[in-house]
């Protein structure tokens, strides 16, 4: 499938949505800052009743900043390790986990064996500046503190882990590896159901995923109305499934460009 410009997106598609789904890393960020259109971007999709929600590989420790401060519904963290909701009227936070205390705890044993081992492996990597507030996974990274390694060098690392019978995904900055059955798509799901009532199937063209690299890959498998900003392009070829639209600008400024394709169509279509 050949991704179409933004621009061509039909216009009753982008005004029927009602939930919108984005990774962060250079999706909403571009070259590791959140530009102040993105934020702004957040905060007028929320004004307008739209649901935003980031699906994100960050740590459990961002989530819980991001779900308490940002103006979103909740945030899915660690490539779908759990979900994260801040009820503002108890004024507690709701934490699901895919996998019970005893699962998780167990699961970083073997995974850690085999992270220490892929660094000695793959000179130049190293543990993700952010492993310390993770709670699930382990985050190699290759691009973000360290200089840039190659994608065919996170690929093999991935590869690695996958030897191990572990899960591994690529993100722009990391490989993270995990143990477990849950990704980005499946704990969306869960969330969409459990704290939106919306179903994928059901709702699908009134849910938008917006992202920028290779773990993206099953949502847009996912969602019609798959979004990649301009980064994404050097990504095709590794990913078996694409974004059906792609924006003109990169990162943060390609998310508040689609940000507001959806609020313009809305609009007009009122």
């Amino acid at each position: 499938m050949n991704m179409l410009p933004l621009a061509e997106a039909p216009q009753e598609l982008l005004a029927g949505c009602r939930a919108v789904l984005t990774d962060i890393d250079d999706t909403l960020t571009l070259h590791g800052r959140l530009p102040a259109e993105a934020f702004d971007a957040l905060w007028k999709l929320r004004r307008a009743g739209l649901k935003v929600v980031p699906i994100t590989g960050r740590p459990a420790g961002w989530c819980d900043m991001i779900a308490r401060q940002w103006p979103v519904d909740g945030v899915v963290g660690e490539n779908g390790a759990f979900y994260f909701r801040y009820d503002d009227a108890a004024k507690k936070m709701i934490r699901v986990y895919a996998q019970s205390a005893e699962e998780r705890r167990a699961n970083s044993e073997r995974l850690w064996a085999i992270a220490r081992r892929i660094l000695a492996e793959f000179p130049g990597t190293a543990i993700a500046s952010d492993q310390a507030y993770r709670e699930i996974d382990v985050a190699i990274d290759f691009c973000e503190d360290v200089p840039p390694l190659p994608l065919a060098a996170a690929q093999e690392i991935a590869a690695a882990f996958h030897r191990d019978g572990a899960v591994a995904k690529v993100s722009s900055i990391h490989v993270n590896a995990w143990f477990g059955n849950h990704d980005k798509l499946t704990m969306s799901r869960r969330f969409l159901a459990e704290c939106l009532g919306l179903d994928v199937t059901r709702d699908n063209e009134q849910i938008a995923y917006c992202g920028d690299s290779p773990n993206d890959a099953p949502m847009y498998a996912a969602f019609r109305l798959g979004i990649g900003v301009a980064n994404v392009r050097p990504y095709v070829k590794l990913m078996a499934h694409l974004p059906r639209y792609v924006t003109a600008g990169e990162g943060g400024h390609g998310f508040a460009e689609f940000a507001g394709a959806v609020l313009a169509a809305r609009r007009t279509g009122l």
